[in-house]
């Protein structure tokens, strides 16, 4: 007979272990299901990061080139308007009126051009100092304009009245002409004498030349409108071969005509004139070496004009 064998005691503990299989996996079912949206997440977050970058990126690029091209325009504005100021003093003189008033606004657009970071609103607010720049360049133009036509206008009157002036001054010079030389003496009976002067003192007229000792100039002055007093008379007496008779020992000299120019004089005298009186007046002219023979010519001068000439020949031949 079989024998019946019971099972007493602690139950096996080797039972069915599905179920907590089960659990485990959704455990990391749900694990795998957070990291993979949380890479998501970065994904997303990391692309919408870089979006921005590159919306940041050309904003800058922008104002950047904002800022350069404010920057051209302004540098250009500047370098008209100094060139209108080289152009024109008055210019020059005008601007500095004006000197506070430019250079704040040049210090302010070099600030905001000079600061890289500078915002859209500050570089519209140098634009705008710039725009005001060239309009006040275009006026400093149209002002330059109108003074140059007022300079043409004020050239040609001053042209005018130069040219009047000068007419005045002619006639004027014309009139102290005709009244210096109203007052010049005249000179007549004007003679050139040769003399031989004997060993006694007598003296004879020659026409020799061997025999001349001495040349007397004679003539008469007069004149009825000229002022009584002392008057400078001047000789100058001229060789047969052109050169003039001065010799600065003797006596001679320079003078000088009433155009300017200076002249040699032979001998001069004062003569002590009065109105309306004829005058006689006698020079002598003696040499240090022989007379030569030939025409000799005399010029007798006044006040620098030439009131009278004479002329005389000497002749070759011996003693007699």
């Amino acid at each position: 007979m079989a024998e019946n064998t019971f099972n007493t005691g602690t139950p096996s503990t080797s039972g069915p272990e599905k179920p907590k299989s089960n659990k485990n996996g959704l455990i990391y079912g749900i694990l795998i299901a957070a990291l993979v949206g949380t890479w998501g997440y970065m994904f997303y977050d990391k692309s919408r990061t870089s979006k921005e970058l590159v919306v940041k990126e050309n904003q800058i690029d922008t104002l950047a080139s904002s800022r350069n091209e404010l920057q051209s325009e302004y540098e250009a504005a500047q370098a008209r308007l100094d060139d209108l100021i080289s152009q024109n003093s008055r210019m020059d003189s005008l601007v500095k009126t004006k000197d506070k008033e430019i250079a704040d606004m040049k210090g302010r657009i070099k600030s905001i051009l000079g600061n890289k970071n500078a915002t859209s609103a500050e570089l519209a607010e140098a634009r705008k100092l710039i725009e005001q720049l060239k309009a006040n360049t275009e006026n400093y133009k149209q002002t330059i304009e109108r003074l140059e036509g007022e300079k043409i206008v004020i050239t040609q009157q001053r042209d005018v009245a130069r040219k009047e002036r000068d007419s005045v001054v002619v006639v004027k010079d014309s009139l102290h002409k005709k009244v210096d030389l109203g007052s010049v003496l005249h000179a007549s009976n004007i003679k050139l004498t040769p003399i031989k002067v004997k060993r006694n003192g007598k003296e004879i007229e020659t026409s020799k030349a061997k025999r001349t000792d001495m040349m007397r100039v004679s003539f008469d002055v007069d004149n009825r409108i000229a002022t009584s007093g002392d008057k400078e008379v001047y000789v100058a007496i001229t060789a047969p071969d052109g050169a003039p008779l001065a010799v600065e020992a003797l006596g001679s000299g320079r003078f000088t005509l009433h155009d300017g120019t200076e002249k040699l004089y032979t001998v001069k005298k004062t003569v002590t004139y009065t109105t309306g009186d004829n005058i006689p007046v006698s020079m002598d002219w003696k040499q240090n070496s022989d007379f030569k023979p030939g025409d000799y010519s005399v010029e007798i001068y006044q006040d620098g004009y030439k009131i009278g000439a004479g002329k005389v020949h000497l002749r070759k031949g011996g003693i007699f």
